[in-house]
């Protein structure tokens, strides 16, 4: 089974590169941020609790994702493997998603990691703002805010899964498909 950690900043390229790998190696797509939607369209007390985080940029609780990723992943037990797109955003997290994972003998394979520079990513966040309708992709403090909370609370998550030999770190700056060559010989390593 490929298990991938696809990692970096608000505005890095996640939910783009995500859908070329899941394309091209038949993986389930794990977001936080659908699986927040779908709990809350659906009126879960989860998804609730989840958008009063997001509207204020901050990170959700930690055992309200776990709870979510694990009902994705037993809803998926054909799944070649999965793509954790911006999950886990915390050690905590990490570490969870790594438990969880080895119980189902199916273990992280590699974590893709996108470094953009800050200025581009708030060039690139405000951009996807005019089409998103996402509040927090207009409002110049909360972008401020999710990068900083990224920087502060979710950076050490690559340093978790580095120990553990499994981060590559991949230039987010670039043409989308030179971008997506560069991941996938990651990905080939890692197989």
């Amino acid at each position: 089974m490929l298990n991938i950690v696809l990692f970096g900043p608000p505005g890095a390229g996640k939910g783009t590169q995500s859908d070329k790998i899941i394309k091209k190696y038949n993986l389930t797509h794990i977001a936080t941020g659908d699986l927040f939607r779908k709990h809350l369209s659906e009126g879960s007390s989860l998804g609730k609790l989840a958008q009063k985080y997001m509207n204020e940029g901050m990170l959700v609780p930690d055992k309200v994702v776990i709870d979510m990723v694990d009902d994705k992943i037993r809803e998926d037990k054909d799944a070649k493997g999965f793509i954790f797109d911006g999950f886990p955003r915390t050690v905590p997290q990490a570490e969870a998603l790594d438990k969880l994972l080895t119980e189902k003998n199916a273990p992280i394979s590699r974590m893709i990691a996108l470094e953009v520079p800050e200025e581009e990513l708030k060039k690139r966040i405000k951009e996807r703002g005019k089409t998103s309708g996402r509040a927090d992709d207009q409002d110049e403090e909360k972008i401020r805010t999710r990068i900083k909370v990224y920087l502060d609370e979710t950076l050490p998550v690559a340093r978790h899964y580095e120990k553990q030999g499994k981060l590559a770190m991949i230039d987010g700056v670039g043409a989308i498909d030179d971008i997506f060559q560069k991941i996938c010989v990651k990905i080939e390593e890692a197989r």
